[in-house]
């Protein structure tokens, strides 16, 4: 193991056999396509093994970031030192647990999430298909679309906290608010979830998911890279909406620029740094605030 740092050689000897990658680049594991290499990137492919990675990181003094499917993420041009445990793909499998109840686990993406069900016939998730986020990402920011959002159907999660044991919180009990919840405070990581959702004929609900995909398709700029809604909704208006009437569609730094497109939507040209989509989201802010009053704050998550 020569030529690699201390933290590195360290982290492979105690996790024999665990998918450990070094200077991993975040711009492949971001729908920004942005960032730069993360000296550690662990892919655990169970809940025992996540759980041996939050130790060992611990053990070496290490709080790990946690990275979903890196859709609301901006990662740094500089990188990351230290540990991020990626769950898409790694933390999976979905289960009906009753007649309208199923368990879907942290590392799957909301879209199979919502197909799972509809194939079950059990409907709530619909507005979930096209979200292209993780169910622990999902969770952990209530993430919502078309009048949809994760606390109207979540019964239960599992999170794991950073020492590795498993808590049971209800949905009361994660303090679900506009994108937010409990998780943001107290941190820990979402190992599944539990849906309570209704039953309805299969056709029914995937038409009703191929038409929140057609709005999808039509209004938004799935053919650039981005980290969906650039902002979250302010008070007294909405963020697409203040900044179209500041003239700002198209408004660019660098590579980054205002989706022509969607106004709420941050797109990387080619080439964009996470500098210019900073620097971008900063006078983006200050011009609507200038015009209308009305200060707009990131939904993106800024690393």
């Amino acid at each position: 193991m020569t030529g690699l740092t201390d933290f590195q050689q360290k982290m492979a000897s105690n996790l024999p056999g665990v998918d450990l990658r070094f200077e991993e680049p975040m711009a492949d594991h971001t729908s920004f396509r942005i960032g730069g290499a993360v000296e550690v990137m662990a892919f655990p492919k169970s809940v025992e093994e996540m759980s041996s990675i939050l130790k060992t990181s611990a053990l070496l003094d290490c709080k790990p970031a946690i990275l979903g499917a890196g859709t609301n993420v901006l990662a740094p041009d500089e990188g990351v030192r230290g540990l991020v445990i990626c769950l898409k793909d790694c933390l999976g499998g979905m289960e009906q647990i009753g007649a309208t109840t199923i368990r879907v686990a942290g590392g799957v993406t909301m879209t199979r999430a919502a197909v799972f069900a509809a194939n079950l016939g059990l409907s709530g998730l619909e507005f979930a298909h096209g979200i292209p986020g993780t169910v622990g990402g999902g969770v952990y920011m209530n993430a919502g679309a078309y009048g949809g959002e994760i606390c109207q159907v979540c019964k239960s999660v599992d999170v794991m906290d950073f020492e590795g044991n498993i808590h049971t919180f209800t949905n009361a009990e994660m303090g679900f608010s506009y994108r937010n919840s409990i998780l943001e405070e107290c941190g820990g990581i979402v190992v599944c979830a539990d849906f309570e959702l209704s039953e309805k004929p299969t056709e029914e609900i995937r038409e009703k998911m191929k038409e929140l995909m057609g709005k999808r398709s039509a209004s938004q700029p799935l053919d650039k890279p981005s980290a969906g809604s650039a902002f979250k909704r302010p008070t007294g208006g909405y963020a697409a909406a203040l900044i179209d009437q500041a003239g700002l569609k198209g408004y660019a730094v660098g590579g980054a620029a205002i989706s022509t497109k969607h106004a709420g939507f941050a797109v990387n040209l080619g080439g964009a740094t996470a500098a210019d989509v900073k620097a971008l989201l900063a006078q983006v802010s200050d011009i609507v605030f200038e015009k209308s009053g009305i200060r707009l704050e990131p939904e993106v998550r800024i690393w």
